[in-house]
């Protein structure tokens, strides 16, 4: 059974421009031989975890015993704050015509709370969620897509998945999935896409809007042509 799949941050929440502010933020105190840039070119699509690991290494500064707990209290209380949806994402998910599920490196308590707090749970609350808490490895190993595919009941060429990170789409599509490198969140830089393309991305989605027109081509690709855009649900 064909199957959408959504990353959660960057894809349908705008947090990682939040996340990676908070970061910078807490990083100048701990790790002040850091330039900015180099926090967030290693942010993106990476658990906190792995993120802080990675840094420290290149720092000649130790990170303190608790610096994960207070980075992620820190995000949650931003998100809390400002979260917003991902521009169109309501509007698109509300008319879609097939199963949807939701897997992210964030936690299962991050994603539900985001949901709840852009009003995406509406649309997404019984969505199958699969995190990164629940495989050895996180994206960009595939671990976590085959786990969903698996516990889904589904084969990973019947899962076309948006995803906005290198380490996202390199994790989607080592699965055997088609993947789209969605690049319209407030934290995406110029050239973006020419990433996500290198990583494995079938093709690159600057806003939410065209996401139907994509999922019809994927279709008629396969030889499925389902109801095209203007027929889905309203």
């Amino acid at each position: 059974m064909e199957t959408l799949i959504f990353d959660c941050d960057g894809v349908l929440v705008d947090s990682e421009v939040i996340a990676e502010a908070t970061l910078v933020d807490m990083l100048r105190d701990w790790l002040p031989d850091l330039a900015p840039d180099t926090v967030l070119r290693n942010a993106l699509g990476m658990t906190t975890g792995n993120i802080l690991r990675h840094l420290e290494q290149l720092s000649v500064h130790t990170l303190p015993d608790d610096a994960l707990p207070r980075i992620d209290a820190a995000i949650e209380g931003r998100l809390g704050q400002s979260l917003q949806p991902i521009h169109g994402v309501a509007d698109v998910v509300s008319r879609l015509d097939l199963p949807l599920a939701i897997v992210s490196n964030s936690t299962r308590f991050r994603v539900r709370n985001s949901l709840r707090t852009t009003g995406l749970d509406a649309w997404l609350g019984q969505a199958p969620l699969f995190t990164a808490e629940q495989v050895p490895l996180p994206k960009p190993d595939p671990a976590v897509y085959l786990l969903a595919a698996r516990e889904l009941g589904i084969a990973p060429e019947d899962c076309l998945v948006v995803e906005d990170s290198v380490s996202g789409v390199t994790a989607a599509s080592g699965a055997g999935m088609t993947v789209i490198g969605f690049t319209g969140a407030s934290h995406i830089e110029d050239g973006h896409h020419e990433h996500l393309e290198s990583a494995g991305a079938w093709r690159t989605l600057p806003a939410m809007a065209g996401l139907p027109q994509l999922l019809a081509e994927w279709r008629r690709q396969r030889g499925d042509n389902g109801p095209a855009p203007e027929e889905q649900r309203p």
